[in-house]
């Protein structure tokens, strides 16, 4: 791996490490201050939402700088979003800025790995990624509940600066000083990125027109770089997955909660442990693709989306912990290494076709978009008086369904379109047409 590698990770994990924290630092400062249950619940959609509304905007404008300027101009943003906090904004429209910034922050964190790596080594890259994302995740959720915790949090509030009255009184505007230093390790690391050498593609605007008007003139780009990514025979079939594995994982932690209190008889904090280890196995998963697989046997992961949507339904035959705890690892493991290959293979279509930024934006838009409808299915499963069971069984079939009809609509290009698929598959190959 090329040195700049390293310092991406660093850069992602420590901002991502800060995205997890800061959520439950929100959480705690709504609770205490009175906020009703629906305000909090609202931190989860108004996070994702901007990766939905703004995907035309920051795919171009993670393609017309360099990423590593794009991702410190984003990170900033972070920043902002958790100042406000600190100084009494409301969390739901502080968070909501950080989610600008997140949602900014995610075509040019992937879009450089095909700009600065040789196809050769974008699965293993990805199995990196995902497995320090998904850590940060874990190390976060744990930072967040330390910090408003009373036994860090005292130490905080005992520390003062000479001659300077901080303001800070609270446990929780302690721990955003302390996330708005982390967000500031990121930046830095942010400073130290290469510039890959790639050419930048300038965002198409008239300085006659106005912001907004240039704004919506770049909806038929986003839509053209969206069609043609589902036209593109291997490219659709990536991103079909990914889509798919997303929305339901998306939606998984949620499931996860609701059959631990039904199948287990746990809490939401005991509940909450269970959906930790299937991020583990998620970044197992995702580090064993890493090593084992190549980018043009991407494909052959499929089936294990089938298994995963089966896996789901089978949780309703398990009451013990000690059956839930390897079940939940193997589960995770699957889906980790499903997306590991298949997020190399998405970016590296994307990154020939029309730009790193851009296909990462297109993918960002479809993932969100299917964690919102898939979010939505089940919501309405339940909300039909079906029990957790029979909507867990719904769920774990739609899924295994969808993957099924991937797996045919691949099967049916190899068919039709040999030629055509093979060239492609010649090209993930090769280093020399990345």
């Amino acid at each position: 791996m090329k040195r700049g590698f390293y310092t991406i990770m660093s850069a992602q994990f420590f901002s991502s490490l800060a995205d997890q924290a800061l959520f439950v630092v929100a959480v705690d400062l709504m609770r205490n201050a009175g906020a009703p249950e629906w305000q909090r619940a609202a931190l989860v959609p108004i996070f994702a939402v901007f990766y939905v509304v703004l995907a035309p905007l920051v795919g171009a404008f993670a393609d017309a700088l360099p990423k590593g300027r794009v991702m410190f101009v984003s990170n900033a943003i972070k920043v902002f979003g958790c100042l406000m906090m600190l100084f009494g904004s409301h969390p739901l429209l502080s968070y909501s800025i950080v989610g600008l910034g997140a949602a900014a922050y995610s075509p040019a964190k992937y879009g450089i790995l095909t700009e600065l790596l040789p196809a050769s080594q974008l699965v293993k890259a990805n199995g990196w990624i995902e497995g320090l994302t998904i850590a940060s995740i874990l190390l976060g959720i744990v930072l967040g509940g330390s910090l408003v915790g009373h036994a860090v949090s005292s130490k905080l509030l005992a520390f003062d600066m000479p001659f300077i009255d901080t303001g800070i009184d609270s446990p929780a505007e302690a721990a955003l000083s302390v996330l708005i230093v982390v967000y500031m390790v990121a930046a830095w690391f942010n400073t130290r990125i290469p510039h890959t050498g790639v050419e930048m593609r300038p965002m198409r605007s008239n300085p006659e027109h106005s912001l907004a008007r240039n704004l919506v003139g770049l909806l038929p780009d986003f839509w053209h770089c969206n069609a043609r990514l589902w036209r593109d025979r291997l490219g659709q079939i990536s991103l079909a997955t990914t889509t798919l594995f997303w929305g339901a994982g998306g939606n998984l932690k949620y499931i996860v909660l609701a059959w631990a209190s039904l199948a287990l008889g746990y809490n939401t904090t005991q509940a909450s442990i269970l959906t930790g280890v299937v991020t583990i196995g998620t970044a197992v998963g995702a580090i064993v693709a890493s090593m084992r697989m190549r980018l043009d046997m991407a494909t052959r992961v499929i089936p294990m989306g089938i298994a995963m949507g089966l896996m789901v339904i089978c949780m309703n035959f398990i009451g013990n912990v000690w059956l839930a705890v390897p079940f939940l690892i193997i589960l995770g493991g699957l889906g980790g290494f499903l997306v590991a290959p298949m997020n190399a293979l998405l970016q590296h279509r994307g990154h020939n076709l029309m730009g790193a930024g851009r296909s990462i934006a297109v993918q960002n838009f479809n993932e969100q978009a299917c964690i919102l409808l898939l979010g939505g299915f089940y919501s309405v499963c339940t909300g039909l008086g079906l029990s957790a069971y029979g909507a867990i069984s719904a769920f774990g079939f739609v899924v295994a369904g969808c993957m099924w009809i991937i797996k045919r609509w691949h099967e049916n290009n190899l068919k039709k379109y040999p030629e055509e698929v093979e060239h492609l598959l010649a090209i993930a190959r090769s280093d020399k047409h990345h």
